[in-house]
Parts: C-alpha cells; sequence; structure tokens
C-alpha cells in the first residue's frame, strides 16, 4: 500500500508539473520597430529602431492567456525644421529625436487556432534616456548656429508613457514564434507639444 501512495504521489506530482509547463512559459524576444509620433499638429518622419526583452506566458485555458513583458525599446522619430530671419528662409535643419523606454506590456491572448494568437492590451512606459541631434542640411550655416549639436532632452521628456497594443503571434514551432505589434501612445512625449509615440514591431522570441 505504501509503494502504491508513493507511486500515486509522484504520478500527481509530475502530472502537475507538466500541466505548470504547459501552462506557464517565459524567454527572451528581440526585434525591429518603425517608430514615430502622432497628434494634432504633429509633423513626422518615421525611423527603425530596435527592442529585446523578457516575456512571461500563462495559459490559463486552451483559447485565453495572459502574457507580460519587460522590454527596453529605442523609440523617437525624425522632424524637418525652418530657420527663419523675419519672412525669410534662412536654412532647413534635420532633427532626430531619440527616446528610450523600458516598456511593460501586459498582453491579453485569444487563440484563434493553436498556433496563432491575436493580442490586445495596455502598456506603460519608462522614460531612460532622451535626447534629439539637429543637423543643418545647408553648407552655408548662419552665424550663431551649430552644423550639427546633441541635446539632452530628460527634462523636457515624460517620465511615464502608457499606450495600447493590438498584434498577432504566430508560434512557428514548439518554442518559437513571430509577433507583429502595433502600439499607439495615448500620452504626450514630452511635456511641451501634442507628440505621442506611435511603435509599429516585428519580433522572434524562444519560449522555455
Amino acid at each position: 500500500m505504501k509503494k502504491i501512495a508513493i507511486a500515486l504521489m509522484c504520478t500527481i506530482l509530475a502530472t502537475g508539473a507538466a500541466m505548470a509547463q504547459k501552462q506557464f512559459t517565459f524567454g527572451p524576444k528581440i526585434g525591429v520597430d518603425y517608430t514615430n509620433y502622432w497628434g494634432e499638429d504633429v509633423e513626422h518622419g518615421g525611423q527603425l529602431n530596435y527592442q529585446a526583452g523578457l516575456f512571461m506566458e500563462y495559459r490559463f485555458t486552451d483559447k485565453f492567456s495572459i502574457a507580460p513583458e519587460v522590454v527596453f525599446a529605442a523609440q523617437g522619430g525624425k522632424f524637418k525644421e525652418n530657420v527663419k530671419w523675419g519672412e525669410i528662409d534662412l536654412v532647413d535643419v534635420n532633427v532626430t529625436h531619440h527616446v528610450n523606454n523600458i516598456n511593460v506590456p501586459v498582453m491579453l491572448k485569444y487563440y484563434v487556432a493553436p498556433a496563432v494568437s491575436i493580442d490586445f492590451g495596455p502598456q506603460v512606459g519608462f522614460n531612460v534616456y532622451s535626447k534629439y541631434t539637429s543637423k543643418v542640411k545647408s553648407d552655408i550655416v548662419p552665424t550663431g548656429m551649430e552644423k550639427e549639436k546633441t541635446v539632452d532632452q530628460k527634462d523636457f521628456t515624460q517620465t511615464v508613457d502608457f499606450g495600447l497594443g493590438l498584434g498577432l503571434t504566430y508560434n512557428i514551432a514548439k518554442d518559437v514564434f513571430v509577433q507583429g505589434r502595433y502600439t499607439m501612445g495615448l500620452t504626450k512625449v514630452f511635456k511641451e507639444g501634442n507628440a505621442k509615440h506611435s511603435n509599429a514591431q516585428i519580433a522572434i522570441g524562444y519560449r522555455f
């Protein structure tokens, strides 16, 4: 009887471990972003950036799971400005913003097929570094201006950024997936102006 009880307990523990392994996965992900800004009276251009981080997924039914992430994301966008003297156009300036965030999305995943899920959820971002670089396009630089300069924007950037993400995950193998997602910022990136983050990303991840 004792041997049967021990065997039964071992079987229950092994089954529980297998179920936990099936329900809970985690691992790294890495990808590329196309980032820019959106908002009222915002004229911008996009740029390619990168992201890398970790994810966890808890699958509580065959159809639904929840997947929080912690991701370092290089974000930002490009602007063109024109420096004037009165009504006279002096010079065009290219301005590139770099806003690096630690993003924490929490995605609710609905599996429309065993290997495909639709992902939707909120995201909170924490700014860790912010700067802009400006470069005068003309070879002739007006007096008092620099041809190229970099300026720290930490004091002018919001510390916390909120957004919503919508995407698709495809499990190309048992432990490997590819993921596409668009995240729309809901709060202003900078303390002045109306610019909000816009982030389209493609990533690949590995499940443990």
